[in-house]
């Protein structure tokens, strides 16, 4: 691995998104496979959270629960309880938006609707194994 593969800047900062999840290692496998991300922490039974590369960011998956810890004394994770309310989520762009939707179907991926064409952009949504909302979008030519 190299020093580019981890989410350990020298200097400024790197933007991560990190996700609790049911399982950390199925979680891991879905992600890798359905955006062809490079493992860069494998999770363990001790409880270490997955990190993956994904083209130029990381995603953390990480579980919840336990207790709030001192540097967030006030706050508990837990992993997502209703499918039905989304108040952040995973935003992916890609070149060739059919093209992803097509070849993540093959792979065993759920997306909610097909890609859908909207006012400056094609997109749809795709479903991880905990019922997590990703945008899977393409925008379309300016004029």
């Amino acid at each position: 691995m190299s020093d580019n593969d981890f989410p350990a800047p020298n200097e400024g900062f790197v933007l991560t998104h990190t996700v609790i999840v049911s399982d950390v290692k199925a979680s891991c496998e879905w992600y890798k496979k359905m955006f062809d991300g490079k493992v860069v922490m494998e999770p363990s039974a001790d409880g270490t959270p997955c990190i993956i590369k994904v083209a130029n960011s990381w995603i953390i998956l990480n579980f919840g629960g336990g207790e709030p810890t001192d540097d967030k004394p006030n706050t508990t994770v837990a992993v997502k309880q209703n499918h039905d309310i989304l108040s952040a989520f995973l935003n992916v762009r890609v070149a060739d938006l059919q093209g992803f939707y097509e070849s993540r179907k093959e792979r065993g991926a759920e997306f909610i609707t097909e890609p859908k064409d909207h006012s400056a952009e094609f997109r749809c949504y795709m479903v991880d194994p905990d019922g997590y909302l990703i945008e899977v979008g393409e925008a379309k030519p300016r004029e």
